[in-house]
């Protein structure tokens, strides 16, 4: 996935930018990028962080770079930010989202008269180029970012930095945060609104969707009136967004624990402990506990020191092994214990089959698993959430394929299965728990989620639990 941060100040700005970047780890694991606009012009650095820790990769560069104004971004693909020079002027740009129609795009760039695009060693574009280049086929920023936000298929957060100032331009369906803080001598721009916590700003507002407003470091203006319509992903808060973050009002540790709390009021299975794999299934967990009067406890913790997050290589099979070996057990907590364990969700099935296997070799009694979100079902167009080649690597598809006998299922078909009061749902759940050697297996329903989040269901994406654009 990714995230991005920008600051417009009177002062320096190079120490918030490369701290408010860094609060971004979490969503990716590849490249970092800074780019500062000074009195020398920009200065840009960007690294490779799959081995490194984004501020180690970092601390030279930024005793070199001094400017008042920046942005930079953390991404699990294309390097950036960019730099470029246009009949707009010099800029520099970063995203954050996915495009479906990069073909016609490029098509539609050489038609407009760009001649030619760097590939990247994999052979595709650039996607940030190709935005950039889009961009310029308008007469001013503001245009040409009204522009790609109607021609882009999928979803484009983008940040664009000037010698004066940042555009900010959040996708056309607000699928992903972009926030305006500030303080006494500065705003700043942020996917997660916990990166500027401890920097000493305070929330302005939310870009609402397909809003352009541009800062610099005494104001901000809106050049484009958000959209109406919204569908703000809501696996952000089920698990990708940082537990202190906070998005259109909506907390993410207290929609995690009401989460949980949702889940345990229709249980009744009896348990001697609840617990949460790390990091997000945590407080779910302690939603769950509180509300079912269970005890909370960690049977086994996660070895953060040298284990970077278990999706974030490229290959499966390391990612398997980062999973299984990230987590120590605390057999003394496990033996004869009927444990109650809650993951933020079911993907492939892989990492939670392993772990529910560990712990019954600890001496775990029974394993009850409970997942805070519905089946994932369809691989989502809108957000590079989950790397896998094809839905096939979904736990819930293959087993609706082998039950219907064939991999072109319909789409009414799987919306069946989608649903929690039908008997292919049940059905399909209780192979999974089949197949994943579970006690008992029971999801989070999608109500249940939509309560615990707190916004209307009309303004959030839950394509990947039920294939409702």
């Amino acid at each position: 996935m990714g995230g991005f941060f920008g600051v417009a100040s009177k002062r320096d700005c190079v120490v918030d930018l490369y701290f408010g970047v860094d609060y971004h780890t979490h969503l990716g694991a590849r490249r970092g990028g800074l780019v500062v606009c000074g009195e020398e012009g920009f200065q840009r650095a960007i690294h490779n962080i799959e081995n490194s820790p984004f501020r180690s990769k970092f601390e030279k560069d930024i005793d070199d770079f001094k400017g008042s104004i920046g942005i930079g971004s953390i991404s699990d693909s294309e390097p950036q930010p960019l730099m470029v020079n246009s009949h707009l002027g010099s800029f520099a740009i970063t995203t954050v989202g996915r495009m479906n129609n990069m073909e016609e795009l490029k098509e539609k760039c050489f038609a407009f008269g760009t001649t030619q695009f760097l590939e990247m060693s994999a052979g595709k574009i650039n996607t940030t180029e190709l935005v950039a280049a889009l961009v310029n086929q308008k007469d001013s920023i503001a245009e040409g970012l009204a522009y790609a936000q109607e021609v882009i298929e999928g979803s484009m957060s983008i940040l664009v930095m000037t010698h004066q100032g940042i555009y900010c331009s959040r996708d056309r369906l607000g699928r992903t945060p972009v926030i305006i803080a500030k303080k006494e001598d500065a705003f700043c721009v942020t996917f997660e609104s916990s990166a500027f916590l401890n920097l000493g700003y305070h929330h302005v507002k939310d870009l609402g969707p397909g809003e352009i407003v541009f800062i610099d470091p005494e104001k901000y203006v809106v050049l484009k009136e958000p959209g109406k319509e919204m569908r703000m992903c809501a696996f952000l808060w089920v698990y990708y967004g940082y537990p202190t973050s906070t998005y259109e009002g909506h907390n993410v540790e207290v929609m995690r624990n009401n989460c949980g709390k949702e889940m345990a009021k229709r249980d009744q299975v009896d348990v001697d402990i609840v617990a949460g794999v790390p990091d997000s299934g945590i407080a779910h967990a302690v939603g769950y506990s509180n509300e079912a009067h269970k005890p909370y406890g960690r049977p086994f913790i996660k070895y953060t020191p040298t284990w970077p997050r278990s999706f974030m290589p490229q290959n499966q099979v390391e990612r398997n092994l980062i999973a299984k070996m990230k987590l120590i057990p605390v057999q003394e907590m496990i033996k004869d214990k009927r444990l109650l364990l809650i993951d933020d969700s079911i993907v492939r099935g892989t990492q939670l089959g392993e772990t529910t296997e560990f712990l019954y070799e600890s001496g775990a009694k029974e394993v009850h698993v409970r997942p805070a979100c519905p089946p994932i079902m369809f691989g989502c167009k809108y957000l590079n959430f989950a790397r896998f080649k094809s839905e096939m690597d979904l736990i819930s598809r293959r087993i609706i394929c082998d039950f219907e006998g064939t991999d072109e299922v319909s789409l009414e078909v799987l919306q069946e299965y989608a649903d929690p009061d039908s008997d292919k749902y049940k059905k399909m759940v209780d192979e999974i728990c089949r197949q994943l050697n579970f006690t008992s297996l029971d999801f989070a329903r999608l109500d249940e989620l939509e309560k615990a989040i707190g916004i209307e269901p009309c303004k959030l994406c839950t394509y990947c639990w039920n294939g409702k654009e």
